[in-house]
């Protein structure tokens, strides 16, 4: 097997459908996939489990295969190095093409590994999208032992992100057994999602504005967690904010804890089934975050809701009023 691809015309061939009817495939070689995954690995392996980033930067909740949609994001946001990108999980599973959206961020992740990052999400795991989708879309589109060449890959991405020592990002949320910064760093790599415990709540976990301190999660998996565990962590940690995904909400973004966590969900309409918008969150250099919010019904109009940067120390700045 060849170990080395043109990485630009695999880019090229993979966004130059944007003029096409939302559905095209795009048909890479196996071959070429592979060395997506097998390179990305290794720049994976080779940089924190516990990514710390500098703004400016937008960030992006879960795509889960709506390859289109990602697209639109990139067109709004600027197509990579223009804009640097975290995305916080949850790339493959339930929509129809969860092949070409996994390509395409790790062709980005291979072409700029220094500006574009991502996270793993609970379906970045063998156990999940086994289930739901990506086995499936695997083995019908090329062969089985492609989907383990992914799930190789997927199980040495990073798992948090801290954004100029002031945003704590994450796909699920955050965890009893989380005392200090090192309990991440420690996680070895490559490893599958346990059930239970750090790495399974920081992908898995929710917040819950009925209860305080944790609570049972109706997902059988992981807990859930109140305002004040919200409030508690970015205290001790001298933290400002929690930006994590994990969960459908209605606007694309959603507030919790006096703002002080915040939910993001990039894919619009998800599986046809929901009126939901999609939304990014853009962090200036200034910590000031505002919403770029897609509307799949609106054709396709994006706003931004935001306000103005802090002139104080730097520290996330946020407003979530609809223009």
């Amino acid at each position: 097997m060849a170990l080395e691809i043109d990485i630009d015309n695999v880019i090229t061939k993979l966004i130059e459908v944007r003029g096409a009817r939302p559905g095209k495939n795009v048909n890479l070689t196996e071959n070429e996939i592979k060395i997506l995954c097998l390179s990305s690995r290794e720049i994976f392996l080779n940089q924190p489990i516990l990514l710390e980033l500098e703004a400016p930067i937008k960030i992006c909740g879960d795509i889960h295969g709506q390859f289109y949609d990602l697209l639109r994001l990139f067109e709004y946001g600027g197509f990579p190095p223009d804009s640097n990108y975290l995305f916080l999980g949850d790339y493959v599973d339930r929509g129809k093409q969860s092949l070409e959206t996994i390509c395409l961020l790790l062709a980005y992740k291979i072409k700029y590994p220094e500006n574009f990052f991502l996270l793993r999400g609970n379906h970045e795991c063998a156990s999940i999208n086994r289930i739901y989708g990506f086995y499936d879309e695997c083995k019908r589109r090329y062969s089985v032992k492609l989907w383990k060449t992914f799930i190789d890959c997927f199980n040495c991405l990073p798992v948090a992100a801290i954004i100029d020592e002031k945003i704590f990002c994450m796909h699920g949320g955050l965890s009893p057994e989380l005392n200090n910064m090192e309990q991440i760093r420690k996680i070895t790599r490559p490893t599958d999602v346990p059930d239970n415990g750090l790495l399974c709540d920081l992908l898995w976990s929710d917040p819950e504005k009925e209860i305080n301190g944790w609570g049972e999660n109706d997902r059988g998996v992981s807990f859930t967690f109140g305002q004040d565990v919200v409030h508690n962590f970015l205290r001790k940690h001298e933290l400002d904010l929690i930006c994590r995904a994990h969960q459908v909400v209605e606007d694309g973004y959603e507030f919790f804890a006096k703002r002080q966590l915040v939910t993001l969900f990039s894919a619009p309409n998800y599986c046809g089934e929901f009126d939901n918008a999609g939304a990014m969150m853009s962090v200036d250099e200034t910590l000031m975050c505002s919403f770029q919010v897609r509307r799949k019904l609106c054709k396709n109009i994006f706003f931004t809701a935001s306000n103005g940067p802090s002139k104080k120390r730097k520290t996330p700045n946020c407003k979530d009023s609809h223009i």
